[in-house]
């Protein structure tokens, strides 16, 4: 068995297209519509991970409020917390909280996309 991707909702595929791809650097790979559920999805890469966006065609978007333990959330891997914190500032995008950290393990950072679909920027310290 193997992961394949994680999902998140968004009130407009488009728009969400737009933003992961310009302001976190993931590539897109491919969308659609399922005429039988009514959603538009698509299909988008970061690194060897996917992350699909979908949105419902039936019904207008209600954002979720964001609270901690921020779950679900994805997180993404960097190799260097200060650079993605410069990355994300130079972007306008919002820490939520953080950087935390565990002494020699790891440091991270939460973060929303525009439909509030939490996000995490992790860097490891010594990967095993």
């Amino acid at each position: 068995m193997n992961f394949d991707h994680a999902a998140f909702q968004v009130s407009d595929i488009e728009k969400a297209n737009k933003w992961y791809i310009e302001k976190l650097g993931f590539t897109f790979l491919f969308q659609g519509i399922n005429e039988e559920q009514q959603e538009a999805y698509s299909f988008l890469a970061y690194g060897n991970s996917k992350l699909e966006l979908i949105q419902d065609l039936l019904t207008s978007y209600q954002k979720p409020e964001i609270k901690k333990p921020f779950c679900p959330h994805v997180c993404l891997e960097i190799e260097d917390m200060e650079a993605g914190l410069k990355f994300l500032k130079e972007n306008n995008i919002t820490v939520l909280r953080g950087p935390l950290m565990i002494e020699n393990e790891e440091t991270w950072v939460y973060f929303a996309d525009p439909d509030n679909n939490i996000l995490e920027f992790i860097q490891w310290f010594n990967k095993k």
